[in-house]
């Protein structure tokens, strides 16, 4: 298969149509990239959510206090670190993808969600909680967190920087990856690599469509393996 998208939005709308986070894990499996979901906790907050966008990373860690006066780190005493300057600093297609900090308060909210929508961004993921879900369901925007959880990160962490590499259970993620989620989680497709995955995703899912209406016809497993290759 050749490539047949241009630009992001391209490919972003043939995604939205054909593909999955399986068929892009599988792709990526072939390619020996083995280790690129994320924790199985982060889900959508609605089952119906595809998210697909370029990853905007952001640092977070905890802190044990909302301002600390006096500490050698000047971040200390600002409300919320850089998460205000991070928000604004959201592209078109760009997710909100948050890291760092232990779960156990919430990471995205509904005014923060507002700002990424207005922006273009594309949804936003959080390696720990969401809140405000009524409002989250109402921007009717891809959120992927632990679940809900009301505990507020403002006297609990601080974005400390973004646009930075960041990490989840050993998945490295850089700003510019692609990130795609759906019901069945989360996966990082490395922005060296998008164009052989996202062709062997989308060769895959339209090979899986021949499989199931070979398998539907009555041609066995075993036959439809040995024939196509795909299961």
């Amino acid at each position: 298969m050749n490539k047949f998208w241009e630009s992001d939005d391209e490919l972003f709308a043939a995604a939205r149509k054909e593909l999955f986070t399986a068929v892009v894990g599988d792709a990526m499996d072939k390619m020996n990239l083995l280790h690129q979901f994320l924790p199985p906790q982060i889900q959508p907050l609605k089952d119906s959510m595809f998210l697909i966008g370029r990853a905007m990373t952001v640092l977070e860690a905890d802190t044990f206090e909302e301002l600390s006066h006096g500490s050698n780190n000047k971040l200390m005493a600002k409300p919320f670190g850089l998460m205000l300057e991070a928000l604004d600093d959201l592209k078109k297609n760009e997710v909100y993808i948050c890291s760092g900090s232990s779960p156990t308060y919430a990471l995205v909210g509904e005014l923060m969600m507002t700002r990424a929508k207005v922006l273009g961004a594309a949804g936003a993921v959080a390696n720990g909680y969401s809140r405000d879900t009524f409002g989250m369901l109402d921007l009717d925007f891809p959120i992927f967190s632990y679940g809900n959880y009301a505990q507020d990160q403002g006297p609990r962490g601080k974005v400390i920087d973004f646009r930075v590499p960041i990490e989840m259970n050993g998945v490295r993620i850089n700003s510019g990856d692609i990130i795609i989620g759906d019901i069945d989680g989360v996966c990082v497709v490395p922005k060296e690599h998008e164009e052989e995955i996202f062709m062997r995703a989308f060769e895959k899912s339209r090979g899986e469509k021949t499989v199931m209406k070979a398998i539907q016809g009555g041609m066995s497993a075993v036959d439809s393996w040995n024939k196509y290759q795909i299961m």
